[in-house]
Formats: structure tokens, C-alpha cells, sequence
């Protein structure tokens, strides 16, 4: 039996996610995969109610006891230093050391890409961001605070171990998947000493891979080729911020965030557990208006069924979801008119047919 941790979220979170548990279900029910799902009572919501964010308890039988973490949208403008959703984001991504954040991005229909005499066939990369290091481990501080003579710092922590099995993930995928190329992005001409270690790390890893192309590209310089034509990239391997920004872009070119898929894991040992989150964010003004779009919750569900085993079951619910753009069953932000239960409903009924 695999245990899946549920963590609705805020926002539209437990909108859409409660959709994505109705897709589990059926595979529960009918397909009787054998999953087990704990639905968790963590977000704003209950920190608003009785300060918890991310209990040790909790986190522990995640650790030790789930397959996988499905995690909805954290966000709500009613906290605004966000203590909580950082409690529960890096617990999982720094608790459970989930280093290769994986973001495809791949259009699904033509209509959907914004670039002009480019296709859904253009599209298709994927990102490994690291995860667990670079800017946001949130080393720093303030000095002088509101005088004019005040000084912010921030810190870059890069770590030899840390960048290299990032870097390793992206050449294993590459190697899994048959692709040619691997492109790694830093700003080692402007950050001389973090990302020249990015940059001596990727190289020395390609030597492991004689049959992979592997390419270095400036961050700056990435995103415009992005924008210009996508073609040539399969696999880019980046430091948490630039993978952060890079990834905004990437959703851009599939159609928009709410196609945009992701899984946290660790992915030199795969049996540990791995999370799983779409990444539109909370999105606060759609919150009740039967808008949000769920198709990249179920694209999530199926990153995560794939790497539980059941890669068919992923390339089924990538298939739906093309199907529900091609056929029009799909939220206004990607050229539909139906609202979010009505697409789940019709995706539910698919998925059963």
C-alpha cells in the first residue's frame, strides 16, 4: 500500500485539489491501485486558527511512512510574512532533502503556444532546478533597517555536493529519455565565485556521459533563445533561482501556469518520498469564482503515478488533458468556457469511459 499525504492548500489549493483526490479515487476504486490517501489539515486556515504550520508528528510519518506528498498552492494575503507556508515548504523540500525540483514543459496544443511560427511539437523541455540551496536557504540580514543608510544582504550558498547531483539528475534523465542535449544555465560572468563552481561541476559531470551534448548558456541568454525558438533545448539544469524564473517563462510557452506540472524529488534514491505540486499558486482573486483551471493538477497527479511505477497511467492523464483543450472541455485561461468542476466532471467521466 502507498500512503500519499494530501495537503489542499490555500487559495483555489482546495479547489483544484479536490479534483485531483476525485482522479485518485477512481484509480483507488476502479483501478484499484493500491493507494492510500491522508488528507492533512495544514495551511492557512489552520494557522489562522490555532498557529500550526508543519507539526514534527506530522512531518515524521511523511518521512518515514509516505510514498508521496501532493501538495496544493500555499499562499494567503491574510498572513503576509507567509511563516507557515515556509514551515511546510521547507520542511518537505529542505526535511526530506527533495534537491531536483522537475518542471516539464511541454504545450499540449498548438493554440496554446504564444510564439510565432512555433508549435506544440516546439515545445517540449524539461528543467531541473536544484531545490534545496542557492538564495533561498535565507542566509542574511539587515543592517540600519529603515534609515537611509540601510544594507540588505542575502547569501548564495552553493555547495559542491548540492550542484553536482543536481547536475548528475539532469544528465540521468537526459540518458533515461534519450535525449541529446543538456544545457546548464548560471550567470558565472557576473558571479564569479558560486557559479564558476556550477560551471566546472557540469562540465566535469559530462565527461560520465560521452553521448550527451552538453551545453552552457547564460541565464539571461536562455530566456531570450526561449522566446525566440525552444527548439533546441531538451534538458536544463539551473540554480534554484534561475530555475525558479525559468520555469515562470517555460509555463508561459505550454499555455500558462495553470498547465504547469512539477515533482520535488530526490532523485538519486527513489524509493524516498517525493512531492508533487502544481504551480499556479493560491491565485487569491479566482478563489470560489469556478475558474481555476485543473488541468495542472491532474498533470501533476501523473508526474506522481509515473513515479510510483505506473508510467501508462501518467501518459493516460497527459492524453486527457490534451484531449479536454483540443475538444474545447477546458477553463477560460486556455481558450475554454467551462468552469472547474465542469471540466473535472467531463475529465472524471473520460478517465472512466
Amino acid at each position: 500500500m502507498r500512503l500519499i499525504a494530501i495537503l489542499p492548500g490555500d487559495g483555489i489549493g482546495p479547489e483544484v485539489m479536490a479534483h485531483a483526490r476525485r482522479v485518485l479515487e477512481h484509480y483507488v476504486s476502479v483501478r484499484k491501485l493500491p493507494l492510500e490517501l491522508w488528507e492533512l489539515d495544514l495551511g492557512a486556515e489552520r494557522y489562522l486558527k490555532d498557529g500550526t504550520t508543519f507539526p514534527k508528528e506530522i512531518a515524521k510519518r511523511i518521512e518515514n511512512e509516505a510514498s508521496a506528498v501532493l501538495l496544493g498552492a500555499l499562499g494567503d494575503p491574510r498572513v503576509p510574512g507567509l511563516e507557515y507556508a515556509r514551515d511546510i515548504l521547507f520542511g518537505l523540500r529542505f526535511g526530506l532533502d527533495l534537491y531536483a525540483n522537475v518542471r516539464p514543459v511541454k504545450a499540449l496544443a498548438d493554440r496554446l503556444v504564444p510564439l510565432k511560427d512555433r508549435s506544440a511539437k516546439d515545445i517540449d523541455f524539461v528543467v531541473f532546478r536544484e531545490n534545496t540551496e542557492g538564495i533561498y536557504v535565507n542566509i542574511g540580514g539587515q543592517f540600519k533597517r529603515g534609515t537611509p543608510d540601510e544594507i540588505a544582504i542575502n547569501e548564495d550558498v552553493n555547495s559542491r555536493k548540492g550542484v553536482e547531483r543536481l547536475i548528475r539528475a539532469g544528465f540521468e534523465y537526459a540518458k533515461a529519455h534519450g535525449k541529446k542535449t543538456v544545457h546548464m544555465a548560471d550567470k558565472s560572468n557576473a558571479m564569479k565565485h558560486a557559479h564558476e563552481l556550477w560551471y566546472r561541476c557540469f562540465f566535469e559531470v559530462a565527461k560520465e556521459y560521452p553521448g550527451i551534448d552538453a551545453k552552457h548558456v547564460y541565464v539571461d541568454a536562455l530566456c531570450l533563445y526561449l522566446v525566440q525558438d525552444p527548439r533546441p533545448f531538451e534538458v536544463v539544469v539551473t540554480n534554484n533561482l534561475f530555475g525558479d524564473i525559468v520555469t515562470d517563462l517555460g509555463a508561459g510557452l505550454q499555455g500558462g501556469l495553470g498547465m504547469a506540472a512539477s515533482a520535488n524529488v530526490h532523485y538519486a534514491d527513489p524509493k524516498r518520498v517525493a512531492m508533487f505540486e502544481p504551480v499556479h499558486g493560491s491565485a487569491p482573486p479566482l478563489v470560489g469564482k469556478d475558474l481555476a483551471n485543473p488541468l495542472a493538477s491532474f498533470l501533476t497527479v501523473g508526474m506522481m503515478l509515473g513515479h510510483l511505477g505506473w508510467r501508462e497511467e501518467e501518459q493516460r492523464l497527459e492524453s486527457l488533458c490534451a484531449k479536454a483543450i483540443e475538444t474545447g472541455h477546458c477553463t477560460p485561461d486556455v481558450g475554454g468556457k467551462l468552469g472547474t468542476k465542469a471540466v473535472a466532471d467531463w475529465f472524471l467521466a473520460e478517465l472512466a469511459g
